[in-house]
């Protein structure tokens, strides 16, 4: 083998990746370093793709679309995703309630001008999950996790010895291995916040789809539609998936209950544009660069 060879061979084996790509309906992005890096991301993109496929409400050969039509389903990914619905709604108060289908359904048609006025009805019905199979009797929305749990996944596809990097899709980030910046929801090129953390990152608010002011953002306890801030972004120890549902959750809620319910639980900082004032969690600067 000549030196030209070796030498790339050795790229092939050592390098960088990047891959940037549709899914969930906004960008995403994997970004790898270190061994078999290209190979990595791609797994990673395939992984994202196929769990779109199974997730995606939309597509009515979906899992999730079979379950909302027939009220039953086995797939192991649904199942993960209710099950931590139904844990969130329990420890939400019902704020995050993955029983609202039809009431995201309604606010999807409108937002992407098929139907010219809200006629969102706000409903519940059991639903119950045994090993990976769902049955339920209401429509489920699951969108609120499904973009957070398709980057855990596909980041633990590209994980391996000698080798590190992140996957962001749409404002949900796995830890990012360096600073990053929030986008501001005023526009411009100036950040919200430079964040720098080993914690997943995740972002929700009325700025990212909205028409006439209503947004994709909803509160089944009050049966309010839109999100109350600007914007909320969340960094959670957990997982991707906990910073999406969280940041969710919180864009529902009127200010001084987001906070509290931000400052209280365990391993999440965040914070909230509201009215053009900025307000974080008092733990929020071990995460800000």
């Amino acid at each position: 083998m000549s030196l030209g060879d070796t030498l790339s061979a050795a790229r092939t084996r050592l390098g960088d990746a990047s891959l940037e790509f549709r899914c969930c309906d906004t960008d995403f992005t994997v970004q790898m370093t270190g061994y078999r890096a290209d190979a990595a991301a791609e797994r990673a993109r395939e992984t994202a793709l196929s769990l779109e496929a199974e997730l995606d409400a939309f597509d009515t050969e979906s899992a999730v679309a079979r379950l909302n039509r027939t009220g039953h389903v086995e797939n192991e990914h649904v199942a993960r995703l209710v099950r931590r619905g139904l844990e969130y709604d329990e420890r939400t108060d019902g704020v995050f309630d993955i029983q609202q289908g039809a009431v995201e359904h309604d606010l999807k048609a409108y937002l992407r001008g098929d139907r010219e006025t809200v006629s969102a009805t706000f409903e519940t019905g059991s639903v119950r999950v045994d090993g990976d199979r769902v049955v339920t009797e209401t429509e489920l929305d699951l969108n609120g996790l499904a973009k957070g749990y398709i980057v855990d996944r596909a980041t633990a596809a590209a994980a391996g010895p000698g080798r590190h990097g992140f996957v962001s899709g749409g404002g949900d980030m796995s830890p990012p291995t360096g600073p990053i910046a929030v986008e501001s929801p005023y526009g411009g090129s100036r950040p919200l916040k430079v964040l720098e953390t080993d914690w997943n990152v995740a972002t929700s608010g009325n700025y990212r789809r909205e028409r006439d002011g209503v947004d994709h953002v909803y509160d089944p306890t009050s049966e309010r539609l839109g999100a109350r801030h600007e914007s909320v972004t969340v960094v959670a120890k957990r997982d991707c998936m906990e910073a999406d549902a969280l940041a969710t959750t919180l864009a529902a809620l009127p200010l001084a209950d987001a906070l509290e319910r931000a400052e209280a639980w365990p391993d999440l900082e965040a914070f909230v544009v509201h009215d053009g004032v900025f307000r974080t969690t008092e733990g929020l600067d071990a995460h800000v660069a």
